[in-house]
C-alpha cells in the first residue's frame, strides 16, 4: 500500500464521506506539541485536537498507563465490575466536587446522557408533567452532532436536512440574561435545566458577559431547575482553571466532560453530578458497551493525577495571558477580534479567509482550524513551552498579515 501523503489523500477522498475538509496534511507520528506528516515534514500542533489533546501527543505519563492496562484487561462491559472503574468514578467526582459519575464515551454521549437525566430528574423529582419538560440552550452552540443535539442547533451545516427534529428545547441569545429570564417567566415549571457551555467553542472561542454564569445560577437556583454546564472543550484544564465555571465562581448542577478526559488516546466522557439528579437512574435505564472500560478508565485516572497538581491549569493561565497579549497586538485592519480565555483563543479576520490563513499557516509548520468563515481556533497542548509558543505565534503573524 502506499504512502505518499497525494495517495493517502486520494484513498481519503474516494472512500471516505466527505463529512470533513481536512488541511493537505497526513500525519504519521506525533509527540508532545508537534506531529510529523508521512514525507518527514514537522508541524507544531496549535489545535490539539479540539482540546482532546490537552497534554500533547502520547505523553509518557499517559501512554504508561495505557500500556500497563493494556497488559491486564481492556473491556469486561458494565455485565461485570473491574477494579479500576469505582477508583475512576470515586476520583473524577472528587476533582469535581460533585457526587456521582456517570461515564460514557464521546462528548455528544455526555450530553445525551444530561438530556436523559435532566428530563427523567424533572419528571420523578420535580413533578413536570409527563413529556412537558423544557431545556434551555443557547444560540450558537454547539454539544455535538446526533440528531437530538442537532435539533436545537443554530447552525445550519450541523442541522439542515437531518429532521424531523426532536422537540423540548428552547434556544435564547447567549450572554442575554434579559431573554433567558423572559424565558423562565413563560415557562415556569416545565423548565427542568438550562445546558450552557460556559465559553462556546464552535462558535469561535465566545466568552459571555461576566455576569452571565452567575446570572444564569441564580435563575436556575430560583426556578429550581438544573445547571449543567458543558466542558467538554473548556474543561481540564484550557481556560487557566480546572473549569471554565472556576473563573467566574460558579457551581453547576452538572459537569459534562469528554476529550482531554481520556488524554487523546482513548475517548472518555462523562456526565459529573450529585447523589440526587443521577440517582434517578435504575439499572437498565442507560448504558454503554464500552463505557468505563478498564483501558479508559487507567489512562482518566492518570489525567485525573495529572490535574490535581495545578501545574496545567498554571501553565494555562501564564502562557495563555502572554498568547491573548500578543494576539492583541495584532493590526485590527487584518484581525477584527480575538477572545478566549487562557491557551484558548479565538481570531477572527477582517477580511480573510480563515481557511485560506490556515493553509498559509500549514505550509508555515502550524495547524490550526477556522471555524465559521473568517475565525480560527488556537488551542495549543498545554505542554507547550514559551519558547514553542512564541515561534508559532511568530508564524501565526507571518501567515495573518502576508496572506
Amino acid at each position: 500500500m502506499t504512502s505518499t501523503m497525494p495517495d493517502l489523500a486520494g484513498l481519503t477522498s474516494e472512500y471516505s464521506a466527505h463529512n470533513y475538509a481536512p488541511l493537505p496534511v497526513v500525519v504519521a507520528t506525533a509527540d508532545g506539541v508537534w506531529v510529523t506528516d508521512v514525507a518527514g515534514r514537522r508541524y507544531l500542533d496549535m489545535l490539539a485536537g479540539y482540546s482532546a489533546l490537552n497534554f500533547g501527543h502520547r505523553h509518557p505519563r499517559l501512554v504508561g498507563a495505557a500500556a500497563r492496562q493494556l497488559e491486564r484487561v481492556t473491556l469486561v462491559s458494565r455485565a461485570f465490575d473491574h477494579d479500576q472503574f469505582g477508583p475512576f468514578c470515586a476520583e473524577l467526582a472528587e476533582l469535581c466536587g460533585m457526587d456521582m459519575v456517570l461515564p460514557m464515551n464521546t462528548g455528544a454521549e455526555a450530553v445525551e446522557t444530561a438530556i436523559k437525566v435532566a428530563r427523567k430528574w424533572g419528571y420523578v423529582s420535580r413533578g413536570v408533567p409527563r413529556d412537558e419538560a423544557l431545556i434551555v440552550v443557547f444560540d450558537g452552540n454547539f454539544h455535538g452532532r446526533t440528531t437530538t443535539i442537532v435539533s436545537f442547533s443554530s447552525d445550519p451545516d450541523a442541522r439542515a436536512d437531518f429532521g424531523p427534529y426532536t422537540p423540548g428545547f428552547v434556544s435564547v441569545p447567549y450572554g442575554d440574561l434579559t431573554a433567558l429570564s423572559a424565558v423562565f417567566a413563560e415557562y415556569g415549571h416545565r423548565i427542568v435545566a438550562v445546558l450552557v457551555e460556559p465559553i462556546q467553542g464552535e462558535a469561535g472561542v465566545v466568552v459571555p458577559p461576566p455576569d452571565f454564569l452567575p446570572g444564569l445560577r441564580t435563575l436556575c437556583t430560583s426556578a429550581g431547575a438544573l445547571l449543567i454546564a458543558d466542558e467538554i472543550q473548556s474543561g481540564l484544564g484550557r481556560v487557566g482553571a480546572t473549569f471554565a465555571c472556576n473563573l467566574e465562581g460558579v457551581v453547576p448542577d452538572a459537569y459534562l466532560l469528554g476529550k482531554a478526559l481520556g488524554g487523546g488516546i482513548v475517548p472518555v466522557s462523562a456526565m459529573v453530578s450529585s447523589r440526587s439528579v443521577l440517582g434517578v437512574l435504575r439499572p437498565g435505564q442507560h448504558g454503554s458497551t464500552f463505557g468505563g472500560n478498564p483501558l479508559a478508565c487507567a489512562v482518566a485516572r492518570e489525567v485525573i493525577a495529572m490535574l490535581r497538581t495545578g501545574e496545567y491549569q498554571q501553565r494555562s493561565a501564564v502562557l495563555g495571558a502572554s498568547m491573548h497579549e500578543r494576539l492583541a497586538g495584532l493590526p485590527s485592519s487584518v484581525v477584527s477580534s480575538v477572545t478566549g480565555r487562557g491557551l484558548w483563543a479565538g481570531v477572527t479576520f477582517a477580511s480573510l479567509s480563515g481557511r485560506a490563513v490556515c493553509e498559509r499557516l500549514a505550509a508555515l509548520g502550524v495547524l490550526a482550524k477556522e471555524t465559521h468563515g473568517s475565525t480560527i481556533r488556537l488551542a495549543p497542548p498545554l505542554v507547550i513551552s514559551e519558547e514553542e509558543l512564541t515561534w508559532a505565534l511568530d508564524r501565526f503573524e507571518e501567515a495573518a498579515l502576508t496572506a
